[in-house]
């Protein structure tokens, strides 16, 4: 066993008997059918501690020579697998971590150390075959292949710490590319290669020297979504588990989106709120808020509205096809945003190509990154908006509209009025506060349409849920109205509580006082069981005359 050459199952080991381990050893089933393929050269790209390094060490595991592995993996998924068996531990491993090697190597030599290192430890295992010649790593290995027909699987971790951290020194960004390159391109000796790091590969420069690698991305996670953190499934057993809220797990940690898994949740923020039973912000305390506000404060048009957009609960479209792969080259507000989805700030709908804020946990570290210089006028609003939502339970519209009233004065510069879902954004900015005690849902399914807003209280909150319909130069009445001509309370079936309709109207002649409101108390119902005393089967579908029949009463019930 070596630090680089076959490093052993220790680190696995340590993995499954930690508190807490959630099984994720298909994925070795995967990069089994890869082996030897053309398709053998895989660079997964997630946030910082979304599971790569402890991915990496079940790999080295699992496939490392001289070890004997299989009890391990006793009871896990992947001994089901009939490839199982095949590659356990089979295989030369070089583990390499670029992040040691950048920081011990001397100035600009660290592919020079690297091989040093590696070469020695070839040197110890096949010293007969290399007989103490001084040669590249490469070809060290190919002779390795040549007189011993063994192939070795690449595991390299923190692949681009060198391009984020020296990120003005293109020459060792060169040098280290081409290395790679020649270490792993068309080499007979690999039979698979498996990195990871928080970028992309493929468009440093014009330097593609990296091109042979089929790319796993938080824009495209491709069949390895259910790996890209904790799936909704895994996370309920651990709520049942340590007896934690599943719903307001997800209201923290959940957020990120891709086209089979819908629901992807932070790894390590839901091992640490488990671990502690507490929600809180574990994934950003490690660091501070610096980083995110780099990149919100950048001066590209329309970077800082599609930031308030979000913050408000929308979601912004983004070209995520322009972004070069690094942190330095940003040549419009896109490629900002596209960095912020790779470093986990922002999720990224693949189907719809927009970015969005995917959770409680995020959210906070967007307004800590506000609260320093920049965005005074949005912070105003944020601290207001708990104000805001006592006066709204309160039922007092008048403070409620010049609440509104001020909150637009204050985004003016930012966000401008111009249809309904920018009004939306608004109001959703103006209600900022309510994400601490609700679950804020914009364009939710129900009745006959969808409802713009409706926030739900989290389980442990005692207040009622609102359902907020928004107009653009019409009344506060009219929101309110369709709201039970399209019996959009119907979308809240199943909570049991109070319900409060809230219509806003934005009114752009009126300079004084644009917005005006209406607040309205609903005695929520379950429909399913007033359709089943009427003798009729419920179908979910309020278009039926057994579901429209019930619905009619209950507006002239109210």
């Amino acid at each position: 066993m070596g630090i680089y050459l076959n490093p052993g199952n220790k680190g696995f080991w340590e993995s499954i008997r930690s508190k807490i381990y959630v099984d994720k050893t298909e994925l070795i089933a995967y990069t089994n059918e890869l082996v030897n393929t053309e398709e053998k050269f895989i660079c997964v790209s997630r946030p910082r501690r979304f599971g790569k390094s402890m991915a990496l060490k079940m790999l080295a595991a699992y496939y490392s020579r001289g070890c004997d592995s299989a009890d391990l993996f006793k009871g896990f998924k992947i001994e089901e697998h009939k490839t199982f068996q095949e590659h356990l531990n089979q295989y030369d491993v070089i583990f390499l971590n670029m992040q040691q090697f950048l920081i011990e190597a001397v100035s600009g030599k660290v592919t020079e150390y690297l091989g040093q290192e590696v070469l020695e430890e070839l040197n110890e295992t096949y010293g007969d075959v290399l007989n103490g010649r001084s040669a590249s790593l490469a070809a060290a290995l190919r002779r390795i292949y040549v007189k011993t027909d063994r192939q070795f699987i690449f595991l390299i971790d923190e692949w681009d710490c060198v391009m984020r951290e020296r990120q003005e020194e293109e020459a060792l960004q060169k040098q280290y590319l081409d290395f790679l390159r020649n270490l792993l391109k068309d080499q007979p000796y690999v039979a698979l290669a498996y990195m990871t790091g928080i970028l992309p590969v493929k468009k440093y420069g014009q330097h593609s020297a990296l091109n042979m690698f089929f790319e796993y991305s938080m824009t495209d996670q491709k069949e390895l979504e259910e790996y890209t953190g904790f799936t909704e499934s895994e996370v309920k057993e651990l709520c049942d588990r340590f007896n934690m809220n599943f719903e307001e797990t997800g209201n923290w940690y959940d957020g990120y989106v891709f086209k089979k898994y819908r629901h992807i949740y932070n790894p390590r923020s839901v091992v640490e709120a488990m671990r502690c039973r507490d929600f809180s912000s574990y994934w950003t305390s490690a660091e501070t808020y610096d980083a995110l506000k780099i990149y919100i404060d950048m001066d590209f048009d329309g970077l800082r509205k599609d930031t308030v957009q979000m913050l408000g609960g929308g979601s912004v479209r983004i070209n995520t096809r322009s972004f070069q792969n690094d942190m330095r080259t940003f040549n419009v507000k896109d490629d900002v945003l596209t960095l912020l989805v790779h470093l986990g700030y922002l999720a990224y709908d693949s189907k719809d190509k927009e970015a969005f804020i995917p959770n409680k946990e995020i959210i906070e570290e967007f307004e800590n990154a506000m609260s320093v210089g920049g965005w005074s006028e949005i912070m105003r609003i944020l601290k207001a908006s708990e104000r805001l939502l006592e006066d709204t339970l309160a039922g007092n519209v008048q403070s409620v509209a010049k609440g509104l009233d001020r909150a637009h004065m204050e985004a003016a510069s930012i966000l401008t009025y111009n249809d309904e879902n920018s009004l939306c954004c608004a109001i959703g900015l103006a209600y900022y506060s309510a994400r601490k005690d609700y679950k804020l849902i914009r364009e939710l399914p129900a009745g006959r349409g969808f409802a713009d807003i409706v926030f739900l209280p989290l389980p442990s909150v005692t207040k009622p849920a609102l359902v907020v319909e928004l107009k653009y130069d019409r009344t506060a009445y009219a929101s309110i109205q369709q709201i039970k001509d399209r019996h959009y309370a119907q979308a809240l079936e199943g909570y049991v509580g109070e319900v409060l309709l809230v219509g806003i109207n934005y009114d752009k002649e009126k300079k004084d006082k644009p917005h005006s409101c209406v607040i309205e108390k609903f005695n929520n119902y379950n429909i399913k069981e007033e359709i089943k005393a009427a003798g009729a089967k419920y179908c979910d579908c309020p278009a039926c005359a057994a579901c429209e029949a019930i619905l009619e009463k209950k507006d002239e019930m109210r």
